[in-house]
């Protein structure tokens, strides 16, 4: 039989506020009466709260109940989290509340942690439907093997975030749950399709989310919504349980990452950590060790330096940023290229819709397949809607082509990171567009500086990435005069996500951060 496990908020309130003070004063009497944790650890950095874990200043259980209360009074404004299940989350903290008292060890790097999951990867005995219909009642009977690195590290899943239908948006809203509202202004976008997580994690309904990047998925969300995520490299974290394949499926597109999202930088370092992988069938012949930073201080690296570019450009707000980090990359003492191009924007982001809209074709119905090819027939390739049709149809010797063509451009990648440690861009060409989640895609459109935009060129930058396997990381630097947060882009090299990791750290230390949105306080 199947059971919904749905969003129970109501129902938790008057337990989490009775259990908390319980749970605290037996925190304090196991640990010698030491100093509680703070009132709003919930809001703190994953390591602050792994920390008190650890030390056993609070239990997984009254951490549970702070979020549980959490959610209730903040995500009604909001709509993020969409599917909750406090019964096995409670169960879960209380196990592992029950092994730190019998061993004196955590469970595992995060122990006790409770944190919610991206509705796209598959949660055993917990709804997943990816924002579809067709899905609303689909109860997986296993984990993704994402969620279960997870699990095994003694995570306690709490709920999923919301996403658009099948991922397929560049705004967060589906039929099923509605539509997730940017912590920072909810005339604007959360973006898509992370958008859930994203306005989870900045509004402290979680400090840690596990969530996937296709064509910008994670880091368009995390630039809107004022997070860090990391687009990692491609291969180092297992995809399988990840919907839109239908589930059951055990491939996914070879353009998916999974990875994190987080509040700060050493938060994505530890996430990694237990992401970082190879799928269940090969672990017992190899493992994954990636490479420690290149260097540990901004003065010892070789940056790049993309500020703008015709083919994309970005407002004012984002120029002056990028300025900024130029300025304070020289007056730190590092070796800045602002003239070198790894690659044309132009011709790079074409091969990405090519590869795109081809992989995107796996899942589509015999019959919708066949009308395509027939309307691929009657339009030219240059035609405005040729390139989606040619793409999705196209034969297989021209996919192995334009694969060709991408080990191609990842060789031109390579002989730039010979000569450059990491490449900083924009990350989108503004702050948080506009919500257009009542107007059909077509008559969609982003305002750049006055003038009007395509809809998709919200991730152009971010796609520089996305077919090529680099690791790309988006930080929060700074805020419009309207209170919106700014983000940058940080693409390292194949395997180095320590590295564009350690430049967002260092960075943080110089740049201001996003404020903290008015959602987080409700």
């Amino acid at each position: 039989m199947i059971v919904r496990r749905t969003l129970l908020i109501a129902s938790t309130a008057v337990a989490a506020v009775a259990s908390m003070a319980t749970m605290s004063a037996v925190a304090r009497s196991r640990t010698g009466g030491a100093r509680p944790p703070r009132s709003d650890l919930h809001l703190a950095p994953a390591s602050e709260q792994l920390e008190a874990l650890r030390r056993r200043t609070i239990t997984s259980r009254a951490l549970l109940e702070r979020y549980l209360q959490h959610i209730a009074d903040t995500n009604p404004g909001l709509n993020a989290v969409i599917t909750l299940d406090a019964d096995a989350a409670r169960a879960a903290a209380d196990e592992a509340d029950r092994h730190m008292e019998r061993t004196g060890k955590p469970l595992g790097p995060l122990h006790g942690l409770p944190l919610t999951v991206k509705d796209a990867l598959e949660t055993k005995g917990l709804r997943t439907t990816c924002g579809s219909p067709d899905l609303a009642a689909h109860v997986p009977e296993q984990d993704a093997d994402a969620v279960a690195r997870l699990r095994s590290a003694g995570a306690v899943i709490v709920g999923k975030t919301n996403v658009p239908v099948m991922c397929q948006d560049l705004q967060t809203s589906n039929p099923v749950f509605g539509t997730t509202k940017n912590p920072y202004d909810d005339a604007k976008t959360a973006g898509g399709s992370s958008g859930g997580p994203a306005a989870a994690v900045a509004s402290g309904m979680t400090s840690l989310e596990l969530g996937s990047d296709l064509a910008g998925s994670l880091r368009l969300p995390a630039a809107y919504c004022g997070v860090y995520a990391l687009r990692t490299s491609g291969g180092i974290v297992p995809t399988r349980g990840h919907i839109p394949r239908p589930p059951g499926w055990l491939t996914s597109s070879d353009m998916l990452t999974i990875g994190p999202l987080a509040r700060n930088a050493d938060d994505l370092d530890s996430f990694l950590q237990v992401l970082a992988a190879p799928a269940p069938a090969d672990a017992d012949a190899w493992r994954i060790e990636l490479p420690a930073p290149r260097h540990g201080r901004l003065a010892d690296y070789r940056f790049g330096l993309w500020l703008d570019d015709p083919y994309c450009h970005v407002d004012e707000h984002v120029r002056r940023l990028l300025e900024q980090v130029s300025d304070l990359l020289r007056s730190a003492g590092a070796t800045v290229d602002g003239s070198t191009r790894p690659v044309q924007l132009a011709d790079s982001d074409r091969l990405f819709q090519q590869l795109l809209f081809a992989t995107a074709s796996a899942t589509a119905t015999d019959a919708g397949f066949a009308d395509d090819i027939a309307a691929a027939d009657g339009v030219p390739a240059d035609d405005p809607s040729g390139l989606f049709l040619h793409s999705r149809t196209m034969r297989h010797r021209d996919w192995l082509r334009a694969n060709e063509e991408r080990e191609k451009l990842r060789d031109r990648w390579a002989d730039y990171f010979a000569s450059h440690d990491v490449l900083i861009t924009p990350a989108v060409p503004s702050a948080a567009v506009d919500d257009q989640t009542s107007t059909p895609v077509p008559q969609r459109f982003i305002t750049v500086d006055g003038e009007r935009r395509p809809y998709f060129d919200q991730t152009a930058w971010l796609n520089l990435a996305g077919h090529v396997r680099l690791p790309a990381l988006v930080m929060p630097a700074g805020k419009t005069a309207d209170g919106l947060p700014l983000a940058l882009q940080i693409i390292g090299p194949y395997l180095a996500d320590r590295t564009v990791i350690e430049v967002a750290r260092q960075l943080a230390r110089h740049l201001p951060g996003p404020s903290q949105p008015p959602a987080s306080t409700s």
